[in-house]
């Protein structure tokens, strides 16, 4: 099973969440607004990728801070206090990370 890590307004997850549909493959969607996230979850996610692939720089929330992060732990201490500086969506399945973001050519060779 595949979790879907995200928030739900996001255009960019809307796009996947409806590929992922399309292609009638199953998933749980972890909603980081009312569900939150965790430090074990983000330090897993940290052994496959870097914290500067993690954070999404393109969006509001980045945008927006007068301080941005200048190691991995200052990285964790924001993606636990505004979770959605996350990228999105973030993909996981049985504690890999399968997607980072939404590409469909990217998703046609992922997902069986």
């Amino acid at each position: 099973m595949y979790t879907l890590y995200a928030i739900p307004n996001c255009d960019t997850v809307k796009k996947a969440r409806v590929w992922l549909a399309d292609h009638a493959i199953a998933y749980q969607f972890h909603d980081y607004k009312k569900q939150g996230i965790t430090r074990e979850t983000i330090e897993r996610w940290l052994t496959q990728k870097s914290w500067e692939e993690l954070v999404n720089k393109a969006g509001t929330t980045w945008k927006q801070l007068a301080e941005k992060p200048a190691d991995q732990e200052s990285a964790i201490a924001l993606m636990l206090e505004k979770p959605s500086v996350i990228r999105r969506p973030l993909i996981e399945a049985e504690g890999k990370i399968v997607a980072l973001g939404f590409k469909s050519d990217l998703y046609e060779t992922t997902f069986p």
